[in-house]
């Protein structure tokens, strides 16, 4: 059985996610050569090259591709057990509760409100995040708990329960061609910019990145894009703006998810209490 310690790990993906063996080195405060021999150590282990090395540049093999996809999701598995484990053995812990800024469906209140009820609830801290990394919050014990957007953010390995779905708007500014549409379809937006999401792959977005919901109006605002998103997301519609809804989008989830290996009664509790008569909707 072939084994690769988690230090090692580390030094691959560090090297993987920079592309650049000087970088990895400054990122891992180690030597380069010392980087350079651990990855020709574990290469020779594997028994497969993991990098395409040259004068110019690095990139990763297939081999490469596929370490550097299941180490990360080994590293996060690492990391959220020792946590845990922590946590579990601490009787004043905290929940974490992550979700990015305004995306609750202003029902984090009522939550918080039912969650104050129970026996055993705890001080619940809330952190705030951007629009790629709160499954990461999840998955490697950074956060207990999380209010996710489906189908938008990637549920896979976490346990999650529907709070609120909605329709979904195209946002667009108040002189735009189809600003006075009752609705739209998605077809009527073929050949308009749509935002590129900083940190998320993949996408139909030609234009400029954007960080966050806050950016994303602000470049509506000023004529260089248009958006489509969850209801909940732009109301009350910033002037300028106006909402129209797109009647053939899949509707948008907000859902409580949380580690699915994760089954304290620290979680339990605060799950119950989100789908209680005060908590969904």
């Amino acid at each position: 059985m072939i084994e690769l310690e988690t230090r090692e790990l580390e030094y691959f993906i560090a090297v993987a996610d920079e592309l650049h063996f000087s970088r990895a080195a400054v990122r891992l405060s180690i030597a380069q050569p010392a980087l350079s021999k651990a990855i020709r150590r574990i290469e020779t282990r594997l028994g497969v090259p993991l990098f395409v090395r040259s004068s110019r540049h690095v990139e990763l093999t297939p081999a490469g591709e596929a370490l550097r996809e299941h180490g990360r999701h080994a590293l996060n598995a690492v990391s959220a057990a020792v946590r845990n484990a922590r946590r579990a053995a601490d009787t004043q812990a905290h929940l974490r509760l992550v979700l990015k800024p305004g995306g609750d469906a202003g029902l984090l209140s009522g939550i918080l409100a039912e969650y104050a009820h129970q026996p055993d609830a705890r001080r619940v801290d809330i952190l705030f995040s951007g629009p790629a990394d709160r499954t990461d919050f999840l998955r490697d014990g950074r956060a207990d708990v999380g209010l996710l957007f489906a189908p938008f953010d990637d549920l896979d390995g976490l346990a999650h329960e529907t709070l609120h779905s909605e329709d979904r708007v195209a946002i667009l500014p108040s002189g735009h061609r189809l600003a006075g549409r009752a609705s739209v379809r998605m077809s009527d937006l073929a050949g308009e910019t749509l935002p590129r999401w900083k940190g998320v792959p993949g996408g139909d977005g030609t234009g400029p990145e954007v960080a966050d919901v806050v950016q994303l109006l602000h470049m509506i605002t000023v004529s260089r894009m248009v958006g489509v998103l969850p209801r909940s997301l732009v109301e009350p519609v910033p002037a300028g703006l106006v909402c129209v809804p797109v009647t053939d989008a899949p509707p948008s989830r907000l859902v409580l998810a949380w580690n699915e290996e994760d089954r304290r009664p620290l979680v339990a509790s605060f799950v119950a209490a989100a789908l209680g008569p005060r908590g969904g909707s």
